[in-house]
């Protein structure tokens, strides 16, 4: 949606309701997404430059205030797609506007710095634990990262050889992991 300053970025809101009234004036009844840095929290290394939040602040606007449509993904769908276009976002939380909390109000968290998945940086799975890790976090060159066949952190390098997988590691952490409550970002 078309913000009043021309200078900023849209605006992004679901529709829940499209009416005219007696002079055909179209309105909208939206429910709007936050971006991160709108939240009262803002912006995390975790989030995603495509991350919304869906509130709990519903409006009523023209419909002239629409510029386009766009896609929110749910977070489990968003990371499978081949190709993120200029359209898709994801959400992984509600947003409660007044308060800034958030639901669900506990997240997986991943590597040796805890912290959520963000789809927009680099990871690799520890064949051993299967735990997920950063490049820079283990000391790697992302470069480098890109270029492995197998890769163990240093807890399970030292670990008995026998916990070592032959299959190559997944390119993203899958739903499960250790947990945060979400209120400590």
């Amino acid at each position: 949606m078309r913000p009043s300053d021309s200078d900023k970025v849209p605006y992004v809101a679901k529709v829940e309701n499209i009416e005219a009234d007696h002079r055909n004036n179209v309105k909208v009844r939206v429910r709007w997404y936050y971006r991160p840095e709108e939240s009262i929290g803002g912006l995390w290394q975790f989030h995603g430059v495509k991350e919304l939040f869906l509130s709990d602040h519903f409006d009523v606007q023209s419909a002239q205030t629409i510029e386009g449509k766009c896609i929110v993904h749910n977070f489990k769908n968003y990371t499978k797609l081949e190709n993120v276009g200029t359209e898709d976002y994801f959400c992984r939380f509600e947003y409660k506007a007044a308060t800034g909390g958030f639901t669900p109000d506990r997240v997986a968290v991943y590597c040796k710095c805890e912290m959520p998945y963000n789809p927009d940086n680099l990871m690799v799975q520890c064949e051993g634990c299967k735990d997920w890790f950063h490049p820079s976090c283990m000391g790697m060159a992302i470069e480098e990262a890109k270029k492995l066949d197998h890769f163990l952190c240093s807890d399970c390098s030292s670990d008995d050889d026998a916990k070592r997988s032959l299959n190559s590691f997944p390119v993203s952490p899958a739903d499960e992991g250790k947990v945060r409550d979400s209120s400590l970002f």
